[in-house]
């Protein structure tokens, strides 16, 4: 049976009943495919090979990581706001049973039979708490509330004061929180649970779990008066799991118990239904997404797409559907973007951002005007745990005049955003601003590059390029302050002894003095002996160095080495490993990551050793994300100043928090072409030919989801490094006959562009490996920070802050009003 036909089959089955249980060996045999005389053979089916980066279960995974949206430059930093007078931390919202409606200061939580009414201008504590048990001086009793909304009102001093409670019995309440008193109410005028009420224009809608909706619409020009508007009954589907009005139809959506939403006969879903309630008579459509997603969980607009609606889904996904036109076309899903690896829990539309909350506790803020989309912010909103809801408070605009967003988490909290997110315009000032509270100098890196393929260093022998390696690269810059060597393959990958020892005693053997334990293997003493020995003997007897950071992680092996001098103005060095093999268990794959910061600007270096295989691009794109996007160093604890070194909010606990990273190693990046090919280039020194089929200039050039992209390489003027046969100057000969390529590389990526100025990027003629070593050598600068004047420059900026949020919440008003959020 074809590939096609047993897909076909498998579609036809779907709509049937269930069979029976069958008895074992009744089940139809697996299906086969018959290939006819002369027929195309199907490919041969890819021998595993014990490598991690050749193993296909890892592929998959891999892919989808990549596509996720690019967070390499996302503020990390909370946009808080503080436009209220008392925090919002003492405010409990029960997970799942608590409820809570926002205008202005003002704050309504309610939680089974209490309502508590919080003024943040006046208290942090209740200024009403008030208990159904009561009856809220009603003769209704004991009610328990399960839906909270402000109503609008033509009066400007009533507008966002009068409170609309949905009760399990199906009661309709208006409270006025000023003054805590029932004004009206409408006892079962549902019969059955509230379970959403909406607020739209100078209209509200309101429904109950078994699909009975009251449309409450006032004519132009007269005030919402609960007591007295006769509501307009409409009937949707039962049990809607998701609901929500956006731009002015209601969207729904649940989750089916049997398929998880699925339709019979397709692989899509969940449906999706949509009711135009402002229009009698309407009837509600039907619809699918493109593909199969997990159930809906949020749903809202933007303003800077108008005619279209978002839905967040479990499984990471968020669809985009076009509203429908003029013309009476119906709502359709037009693309599906995977966002997140977990589920996308709430999802809300801010300003020109696409604002989502996730099961770890962080908002992460899209800009979906590119392709893939870019996360602009990604900060830790409630603690590692669920984000349950993120809403926008429209009434701050007018009562606050702050677009204020607040969210909801499984932590209990409630906590508010600035919707515009003005820190991080302050913080683009003051980095236009830098120069007039800063003082800057100049150091000089170094950073040798080799795969050595488990050579020792008295292999060193023979010619004067083996001989004087050491010497000569560590005098091609003079006197530099860093000396940064990565190696890789410092022990035999192949050899599974002496890797299973490595991975059962690599990485953490350290004395205190940070030298290496011989327990792991004498490699890494041998080369850590050598390297010691060769800076002392190269470097001038009064300009001594000291080893900085030592590590070694399966075959990889880091030695950064500072001028003594310079080593008194280091702080807060930092130190970790990336596994990358076998799924992240094993270390033969992956990186090291070393930091520092010197005056007030942090440098990293990372060492790594990528998938390997000429066609494993998108693994070795896959692992380069992985070390790239690690955040496991020690955060910096931060002082009583900001902290200055780091960028884009960060702390130092990942690698995209400092502001100079450097990222040398075997990257496996290979070229694109026969082998005779590319030996004959070599051979006629025609390298920019080669260069347009190299995988890494390559990716950086075309692949948008590519993380290595904000990184940047000097111009490559040597020959490929790999493969050779060890002490000789022919490539690879075995029967492999591996194709050449430049594998071995120096990155580098700097907030500031101009403050890394590369000297060289060559590579050296020691012969012992199948790999040549590289070398590059940069000019840095780092800064001094005056904080005194950094203050004065960010209060100017927050001045000036000022301006520019007028200007955008006058434009974010006009939204709400246009969406008749307002």
């Amino acid at each position: 049976m074809g590939e096609l036909e047993s897909h076909a089959s498998s579609e036809s089955l779907a709509t049937l009943p269930p069979p029976e249980r069958k008895v074992f060996g009744g089940h139809l045999p697996p299906p086969t495919r018959t290939i006819g005389l002369g027929d195309k053979l199907p490919p041969p089916r890819r021998a595993q090979s014990g490598s991690s980066s050749e193993s296909e279960e890892e592929d998959d995974s891999k892919i989808k990581v990549e596509q996720l949206p690019d967070a390499s430059r996302a503020s990390r930093r909370p946009p808080i706001v503080d436009c209220h007078n008392y925090s919002e931390f003492n405010i409990h919202i029960p997970a799942y049973t608590g409820y809570v409606a926002v205008s202005g200061h003002t704050v309504a939580v309610a939680s089974h039979h209490h309502l508590r009414i919080y003024d943040l201008s006046v208290s942090a504590s209740p200024v009403w708490n008030l208990d159904s048990k009561d009856g809220f001086d009603t003769k209704l009793k004991d009610f328990k509330i399960t839906a909270l909304e402000f109503r609008p009102s033509l009066n400007m001093e009533d507008r966002g004061h009068y409170l609309w409670l949905g009760t399990k019995d199906g009661h309709l309440i208006e409270i006025d929180v000023r003054t805590s008193m029932v004004t009206a109410m409408r006892p079962a005028i549902h019969a059955h649970t509230v379970t959403h009420i909406f607020r739209h224009g100078q209209s509200m809608v309101s429904m109950d779990d078994t699909g009975k909706v009251l449309v409450f619409a006032p004519p132009e020009g007269v005030e919402m008066s609960l007591a007295t508007l006769q509501a307009r009954v409409m009937r949707i589907a039962e049990k809607q799991e998701f609901a929500k009005l956006l731009g002015g139809q209601l969207w729904t959506s649940t989750r089916d118990p049997n398929g998880a939403g699925t339709v019979p006969g397709t692989s899509r879903g969940p449906y999706v239904r949509v009711y135009d309630v402002f229009t009698p008579g309407a009837v509600g459509r039907s619809l699918l997404p493109t593909e199969h997603l997990g159930a809906v969980t949020a749903g809202t607009v933007l303003a800077s797409q108008p005619g279209h609606v978002y839905l967040g889904h479990e499984g990471g996904h968020i669809s985009i559907w076009s509203t429908g036109g003029p013309d009476g076309a119906p709502p359709q899903c037009v693309e599906v973007v995977k966002v997140s690896a977990s589920d996308v829990l709430s999802l809300e539309g801010v300003n020109d951002r696409l604002w989502a909350g996730s099961r770890k506790g962080l908002i992460s803020a899209y800009d979906i005007t590119s392709k893939p989309w870019t996360i602009t912010n990604c900060w830790a909103a409630h603690d590692k745990l669920p984000v349950l809801r993120i809403a926008v408070d429209t009434w701050s605009m007018e009562k606050l005049d702050r677009l204020v967003v607040y969210s909801v988490g499984r932590d209990e909290q409630l906590r508010f955003w600035d919707g515009l997110l003005g820190i991080d315009w302050i913080e683009q000032e003051l980095l236009k601003r830098e120069t007039e509270f800063s003082t800057f100098r100049d150091m000089t890196v170094l950073i040798v590059s080799w795969n050595v393929d488990s050579a020792k260093p008295d292999a060193l022998t023979g010619t004067p390029e083996n001989v004087n390696f050491l010497t000569d690269v560590l005098t091609s810059v003079d006197s530099p302050d860093v000396i940064a060597f990565g190696m890789q393959e410092l022990i035999d990958l192949e050899s599974r002894k002496m890797a299973a020892k490595t991975v059962l005693l690599g990485g953490k053997n350290k004395s205190q003095d940070g030298t290496i334990s011989q327990k792991v293997s004498t490699s890494y003493k041998k080369w850590y002996d050598r390297l010691v020995l060769a800076v002392r003997c190269a470097m001038p007897a009064d300009s001594p160095y000291t080893v900085i950071h030592t590590e070694n992680l399966v075959g990889l092996f880091t030695c950064v080495f500072v001028k003594n001098t310079e080593k008194i103005r280091l702080k807060h060095t930092a130190l970790t490993t990336v596994k990358r093999g076998m799924g992240g268990r094993y270390g033969n794959k992956g990186g090291i990551i070393a930091r520092f910061v010197v005056d007030d600007t942090s440098v990293c270096f990372i060492n790594c050793h990528l998938a390997a295989g000429q066609h494993h691009v998108r693994q070795r794109n896959a692992d380069a994300q992985a070390i790239v996007e690690d955040n496991t160093l020690l955060p910096e604890v931060s002082p009583a100043d900001e902290i200055v070194a780091y960028v884009n909010g960060g702390d130092g606990s990942a690698v995209l928090d400092h502001e100079i990273v450097f990222m040398n190693g075997d990257m496996n990046y290979r070229i694109d072409q026969r082998r005779e090919a590319v030996i004959a280039a070599v051979k006629a020194g025609d390298l920019e030919h080669l260069l347009i089929h190299d995988q890494l200039r390559k990716e950086m050039k075309f692949n948008r989801g590519f993380r290595l992209r904000t990184f940047s390489e000097g111009p490559l003027t040597f020959a490929p490094t790999y493969k050779y046969d060890r002490r000789s100057d022919e490539y690879d000969t075995s029967e492999k006959a591996r194709v050449p390529a430049w594998c071995d590389r120096v990155l580098w990526r700097a907030l500031v562009p101009e403050r890394v100025q590369q000297l060289h990027y060559r590579r050296w003629e020691a012969n012992v490996s199948d790999h040549r070593p590289i070398s590059a050598a940069f000019r840095i600068t780092v800064k001094q920070v005056n904080h005194e004047a950094r203050a004065h420059v960010k209060a100017q900026a927050m001045a000036r802050w000022k301006e520019v949020e007028r200007d955008r919440l006058s434009a974010a008003l006009q939204h709400y009003i246009d969406q008749q959020m307002i």
